[in-house]
């Protein structure tokens, strides 16, 4: 006997999945995304880079290792919502501490499952990542109608600096390392560890953490930190994390800031956002993509070398390599599509990459770019 709806999901063409809803009751507007990791739902829902954004995960077995709150990215989800196949599996994973479902319920985010996922994939590569609310009422009552006209309402990324709302507050430092097997959290390095500054754009810890694995002692500054209170810390390096939104928006009065630090000849390294807000200061432009990359699967090709690297994406925006200026080198593609996924700056410890070194659960074949990070610091020091 087939069961009642309790959730709906409502694109701004009119089109509606039903499904069975978990978590937390309510609704919701977003931009609606596609990703294709099997693992890491709750790293995913943690990235502040998905503010205004519910998943969809086309692995269809999703809550099957449980909730593990050493694997928050963030105090809380960012993520507006997920979609799934099934109804959240079970956990069975020594390292959980509860369900999915119940984490979400606490945390105030709502999921559907029961959904085409194939399908809702389909619809998203073939017409662009859509605007939709998700709702979950347990009575199975949902207004369509005005569902759909909220969907079609909704003025969407372009233009939304969400930086702002994810990042800090005020300045404090981050001395965990990276978690490892049957040992934890690693503690700060020993010595004389790289002073540096993370801009926080809606930084990951485990970008911090990585950060300090590999040397730094790091202080992590708010999105709108000026460059004055930026080389108030002397800093021997300089990070710009991930984060959401249109990096245009968030550029208005990041660009102005990074722009002084390049002129001090600061080692510099941007993830994600961070490296699309260099670009910009560097005078190239941004474009807001069709379906955006989200994935822990997307090769991408070192332009220099040749090397092929397996990466973790998630971004919407993306830098357009026509625009760059001269001296600013692209170094890595996305052998999907061709877009721009790296640049240097050439003669200067300057470089940036669109995807996500620090990936965790994986794939971790990029986090050699923490340590040229590093190197490019002891250079300058020595």
């Amino acid at each position: 006997m087939a069961r009642q709806p309790t959730a709906c999901l409502v694109l701004a063409d009119g089109t509606v999945f039903y499904g069975q809803g978990f978590g937390a009751t309510g609704e919701v507007v977003a931009e609606l995304v596609f990703n294709t990791a099997m693992t890491g739902y709750q790293e995913i829902m943690t990235d502040p880079s998905y503010a205004s954004q519910i998943v969809t995960f086309t692995f269809p077995h999703i809550g099957n290792t449980g909730i593990t709150p050493e694997d928050d990215e963030a105090p809380d989800p960012v993520a507006s919502g997920i979609v799934i196949r099934w109804d959240p599996t079970e956990p069975s994973n020594w390292r959980a501490s509860g369900p999915l479902q119940d984490w979400m319920q606490r945390r105030g985010r709502i999921g559907i499952g029961g959904v085409d996922t194939r399908r809702l994939t389909r619809a998203i590569r073939q017409q662009g990542a859509p605007h939709v609310v998700l709702a979950h009422d347990p009575d199975g009552k949902f207004d369509l109608e005005a569902m759909i006209a909220r969907a079609r309402g909704w003025k969407g990324l372009v233009g939304l600096d969400l930086a702002r709302d994810v990042s800090c507050r005020q300045s404090y430092r981050w001395e965990e390392g990276r978690w490892e097997w049957n040992a934890g959290f690693g503690a700060k390095p020993e010595g004389k560890p790289f002073k540096v500054v993370a801009l926080d754009y809606g930084a990951k810890r485990n970008i911090l953490r990585s950060l300090v694995s590999h040397g730094a002692d790091v202080t992590v500054m708010p999105a709108t930190a000026t460059a004055e209170e930026v080389l108030a810390h002397e800093p021997e390096g300089v990070f710009l994390s991930n984060g959401p939104g249109d990096p245009a928006a968030t550029g208005e009065y990041a660009v102005p800031m990074i722009q002084e630090l390049l002129n001090r000849d600061l080692p510099i390294f941007g993830i994600c956002l961070g490296h699309q807000m260099l670009a910009l200061a560097l005078g190239a432009k941004t474009v807001k993509m069709s379906h955006g990359h989200h994935g822990a699967n997307h090769p991408v090709r070192d332009v220099e070398t040749g090397k092929v690297e397996i990466t973790s994406m998630n971004h919407g925006f993306a830098v357009d390599s026509q625009t760059l200026p001269q001296g600013v080198i692209e170094t890595h593609v996305s052998l999907f599509d061709g877009s721009n996924c790296g640049i240097r700056v050439d003669g200067k410890p300057v470089f940036s990459v669109q995807h996500h070194p620090e990936a965790s659960p994986g794939p971790q074949d990029s986090t050699y770019l923490f340590r040229r990070f590093v190197d490019s610091m002891g250079r300058q020091r020595s």
